[in-house]
């Protein structure tokens, strides 16, 4: 059973540990989810008020028709490019070979890299953390129709603290649909207020784990009596849209999606703002950090670029 822990039982160095060899725990979360500093910006109170209750909001239409076809030919681009499928930032499915995951593309895309700038991203990303922002990581995620395994339960926070060495709370993700997200095509599950506490999980980290999480999470994952007693507390939410819409969620959500059995294929943009302050010190549970296309360890300021 996990127990809630305050504060008070944490360590100054380390206020959110995990894999440690005793079991699972609850920790209260220290940090709120949108942070001051920056009071403007393109979000509204409403939707920056259910971010710090939920965890996340919804953005419709983030990008327009002629937008996502535009992005839409730039992932098919990418998937067939035998340079960029034989680089070690790409994925494949382990029993397909088709490409799963694409890391560090807003720097392999000139257009993705473009959208990480856009200031209808940035000026949100930054207006949540209130501080100047970076990208830790970004992704292409590609989910064929009929073969697309989806992604177990887990809080990224969990895995940026424990092998990337993120301190706190202070990143925000944002996955942009590039096509429909149905409940029945392995859209992103999620549990509204999961993000008010940290999971500590038991077990320690592989060497070299990121190369086996990246196409099935093992270390790191809730056990199944905690995501029961979430889900039995909160519910579970799904993010369900056209393409174009996008969702904004906490780093520390627990989320998760499941396999695509239909014949509607599902992608979308994955990018992760941290804040300037918030910069990455030597990893909390794991013997080393992992490659920079994972998890960047340079705070790279992002400054806004027009797209259109």
């Amino acid at each position: 059973m996990s127990v809630l822990e305050t504060d008070s039982s944490r360590s100054a160095l380390d206020r959110y540990p995990t894999r440690a060899a005793a079991g699972s725990r609850f920790l209260a979360r220290e940090e709120p989810a949108v942070w001051p500093g920056m009071p403007d910006g393109p979000a509204s109170k409403e939707e920056l008020a259910a971010h710090e209750e939920r965890g996340f909001h919804v953005q419709e239409e983030l990008l327009s028709a002629a937008e996502v076809r535009r992005f839409q030919e730039e992932l098919r681009r990418l998937s067939l490019d035998p340079e960029v499928r034989a680089d070690e930032r790409t994925v494949v499915e382990a029993k397909s070979s088709e490409v799963r995951s694409i890391f560090d593309v807003h720097r392999i895309s000139d257009l993705v890299g473009a959208l990480a700038r856009d200031p209808r991203i940035l000026r949100r990303a930054r207006q949540i953390l209130g501080s100047d922002v970076y990208i830790h990581q970004s992704r292409i995620n590609y989910m064929p129709g009929f073969e697309g395994n989806g992604f177990y339960w887990h809080s990224d926070f969990e895995t940026w603290h424990a092998e990337d060495g993120m301190p706190a709370m202070r990143a925000v993700s944002l996955s942009v649909a590039l096509t429909g997200n149905h409940p029945f095509n392995g859209g992103l599950m999620i549990i509204p207020g999961s993000h008010r506490t940290f999971v500590a999980c038991p077990g320690g980290t592989p060497e070299e784990n990121y190369k086996s999480s990246l196409r099935r999470q093992r270390a790191g994952v809730p056990g199944e009596e905690d995501i029961t007693r979430l889900a039995a507390e909160h519910g579970i939410e799904q993010f369900t849209g056209p393409a174009g819409s996008a969702l904004w969620f906490d780093s520390n959500c627990l989320h998760g999606s499941g396999n695509n059995i239909t014949p509607f294929p599902r992608s979308n943009i994955f990018l992760v703002f941290n804040s300037v302050h918030n910069e990455l010190a030597e990893p909390f549970a794991a013997s080393g950090p992992r490659p920079s296309f994972v998890a960047a360890r340079r705070a790279d300021v992002l400054t806004e670029t027009a797209t259109g």
